[in-house]
């Protein structure tokens, strides 16, 4: 993949078909959403959108062929959506005509860009629309077995061939075919998952499911979950490691990095580190050595870049977001961005933004 910084957004005009990566932060106060050019570190901040979300940003994603990004949000209509380039955010797509039933939360858009995924409060739990250039399409069916409570984070597989999401009963998980709609629930795992779930991420192959639980208690099975996934569903849950962190810890957010072979969590621990990162091969390896700058507090969010080469990580305290080179391990923290965010970021992303 070719990343075009700073010289894309200055001449953005005439930048078509270049391709420019991108740090998107969901956070809770007012302008609720920002996203930072990226080029191995922070660039520019883009103007805000010219119609704000309307309420604490939960969730941002970006569309697969990056022209647009969604954020989930505490106030009707949920979810706000826009187009966006190297020039910015364009004008607000309009709302879906049927809206998700409340606070929406984390989005995922499909492998090929045609569906997108809201998780929310309030039954169904999770919307799932057709979506084009045009935005919103129609919302599918529900699901014949719905979730059982407020909906968390919704998650397509790499195939997009099955959509699982996590909500806030038991059995605190649920995974869905998806071929032009929901299929028939797959069976629950057969390891009992505990509340509190945020994390949710499919490993790059899609053989693995991984899922974090942010609630206090034992560490060890209660608060990461992984599974091997196939088209039969749920295996047998990995063994954790001999986590380091302190046993009232949560981890709030996983990330595999686009190899697969490192997963990456945010959690809560004391003093730090609040990131941890494991190397993985059919099961977890060696831990990574620990940034040696920190993040300022518990991290909520962590997310790699699309070449693998950065990590990013949202954390309560200022500057809320920071970010890291990626090889072989943390490297030295970037410079903080100049524009900063005001509030801890419930979701971070990287995009790919075309044009």
């Amino acid at each position: 993949m070719s990343v075009i910084g700073s010289n894309v957004l200055a001449g953005a005009s005439g930048a078509g078909g270049a391709e420019m990566t991108v740090l998107g932060a969901a956070f809770l106060a007012s302008p609720y959403v920002t996203i930072w050019e990226w080029d191995s570190g922070f660039g520019s901040k883009f103007a805000d959108p010219s119609t704000l979300p309307t309420g604490s940003g939960r969730g941002i994603n970006f569309s697969p062929d990056g022209n647009a990004v969604v954020v989930g949000h505490s106030t009707s209509p949920y979810i706000s959506a826009y187009p966006f380039s190297s020039s910015g955010f364009g004008t607000k797509y309009a709302n879906p005509s049927t809206l998700p039933a409340g606070t929406g939360v984390r989005a995922s858009f499909s492998p090929d860009g045609s569906n997108l995924a809201i998780a929310h409060n309030g039954s169904p739990y999770v919307s799932v629309y057709s979506w084009s250039s045009s935005g919103f399409g129609s919302k599918y069916s529900n699901p014949s077995t719905l979730p059982t409570g407020n909906g968390i984070n919704p998650v397509f597989s790499p195939d997009g061939d099955d959509l699982a999401l996590l909500h806030s009963s038991s059995p605190y998980i649920s995974v869905y075919p998806w071929s032009s709609g929901f299929g028939s629930k797959y069976s629950n795992p057969s390891a009992t998952l505990s509340g509190g779930q945020y994390g949710l991420a499919f490993s790059p192959d899609g053989n693995t499911l991984a899922t974090s639980i942010a609630q206090s208690g034992g560490l060890n099975t209660q608060k990461l979950s992984i599974f091997p996934w196939s088209a039969s569903g749920f295996g047998t849950v990995y063994t954790n490691p001999a986590f380091s962190h302190s046993n009232d810890a949560s981890i709030y957010d996983c990330a595999w990095n686009p190899d697969g072979d490192v997963l990456a969590l945010s959690h809560s621990d004391g003093d730090g580190p609040y990131v941890t990162a494991y190397a993985w091969s059919s099961g977890y390896g060696s831990k990574y050595s620990d940034p040696s700058t920190k993040p300022a507090g518990t991290a909520i969010a962590v997310d790699f870049s699309p070449d693998g080469n950065d990590i990013a990580v949202g954390h309560v305290g200022s500057p809320f977001v920071t970010a890291y080179p990626w090889s072989s391990g943390f490297g030295t923290k970037y410079s903080d961005p100049s524009t900063l965010i005001t509030n801890t970021p419930l979701t971070v992303k990287f995009g790919t933004i075309i044009g």
